[in-house]
């Protein structure tokens, strides 16, 4: 066994492992014929299921057979949203009868129906960033990496990465990604325009994204050695890249590149691979080679409705860990087309190894409990 065998200084050996870790770092070591992870993306039919009978006592590790965590994730760096601090204060802005425009903690204004703020698409009416100056007023200051709140629970949070690394857990930092996180600011629309009016602020946002990213993660490294970087971007649509190449290379590529060499060269254990996985909706295909030569290795969730079918790619991309890819529209079409589904994608994915099947994305509220409980049972059966 090598010195230092922590999960920090050096990989712990197998038998230290827990049986989840062992198994979801050979699913990213792209093992052939391995069973599969069992995961799920996750729901937004758990009301309707409780409806339909669903106990509310079962974990639901237990009453969808789904493995043990197999990896601990360091938060702090966002996800669909900036990783602002302090946050906007949320507060209703005006009253509109049956809804409310109210300012949410990302500093946009969202008008959602009165009472109700979950479980549904929301419409975001305006953005915090307009300009230079409405940056540097309303973002710069709450994208601080210093501020003391960022780390006010951090010897505990690393005392809890730590332990989870002496058990052979993956070790991730997840961090919104430069598109998700301009979206966040800008908002959809205007964002494509201000690639072309306001390129300058463009760049300021993502240096701000930079050095937040990397700061937290540098204190993060003092502590462990990270497995994998996994960034929320959806930067697709259902027909492609909602920008073009060329716009990926001005205005994402060099703060990613930049961020993932400061990342390497700051782990403890210099021999440990880091995973880079992106996470995208939308027909990820379009963005699969310009995000590959980033370094991407690992890619989810693979939209099928948006034309992703994981069984094809993982011919295309032999060497790329690939979860999702599961139509979740299927599930609600009964268990004649559930099977169909899973036949075709699970048994060539298990052969091929590197992947996890999940939905591709949350479980909608038309798949009756039962269906997706069929569901599960197949891809066990398939995928075991």
């Amino acid at each position: 066994m090598q010195a230092n065998a922590d999960g920090i200084h050096a990989m712990v050996p197998p038998e230290q492992m827990t049986p989840a870790a062992r198994k979801l770092r050979a699913t990213y070591a792209l093992t052939p014929s391995l069973p599969l992870f069992k995961r799920e993306f996750g729901y937004y039919s758990l009301d309707a299921w409780c409806e339909q009978g669903m106990p509310q006592d079962v974990p639901y590790s237990e009453l969808f057979d789904y493995d043990p965590f197999g990896d601990h994730y360091l938060g702090q760096c966002g996800w669909c949203e900036a990783a602002l601090s302090p946050v906007f204060e949320t507060r209703v802005l005006e009253d509109r009868g049956d809804y409310e425009l109210v300012q949410d903690f990302a500093g946009r204004h969202v008008l959602f129906f009165k009472g109700r703020r979950d479980g549904f698409m929301p419409e975001y009416v305006d953005h915090p960033v307009k300009d230079m100056a409405t940056f540097q007023e309303l973002i710069q200051p709450r994208m601080n990496p210093s501020s003391p709140e960022r780390y006010a629970d951090l010897d505990t949070r690393m005392q809890q990465a730590r332990q989870a690394a002496a058990q052979g857990l993956m070790i991730g930092q997840n961090i919104i990604g430069g598109y998700m996180y301009l979206r966040s600011l800008i908002g959809p629309g205007d964002l494509l325009y201000a690639f072309y009016d306001m390129p300058e602020v463009i760049h300021a946002c993502m240096q701000a994204w930079l050095e937040l990213a990397d700061t937290i993660t540098a204190r993060h490294q003092q502590h462990v050695t990270l497995d994998e970087v996994y960034f929320g971007e959806d930067i697709c649509y259902n027909s492609g890249s909602l920008i073009s190449n060329e716009m990926i290379r001005t205005f994402l590529m060099p703060y990613y590149q930049q961020l993932l060499t400061n990342i390497k060269a700051r782990q403890i254990d210099k021999q440990r691979h880091l995973y880079f996985h992106l996470d995208t909706d939308g027909y990820a295909p379009a963005v699969i080679p310009i995000y590959r030569e980033m370094g991407m290795d690992v890619m989810s969730p693979f939209e099928v409705a948006a034309g992703c079918d994981v069984v094809a790619l993982s011919r295309q991309y032999p060497d790329l860990v690939m979860f999702g890819g599961i139509d979740k529209r299927v599930l609600a079409q009964g268990r004649a087309a559930i099977d169909q589904f899973l036949e075709y994608t699970i048994p060539p994915m298990r052969e091929r190894g590197g992947y996890i099947p999940t939905c591709d994305h949350g479980v909608p509220a038309e798949v009756p409990y039962d269906d997706y409980l069929y569901y599960r049972r197949r891809c066990v059966e398939l995928g075991g």
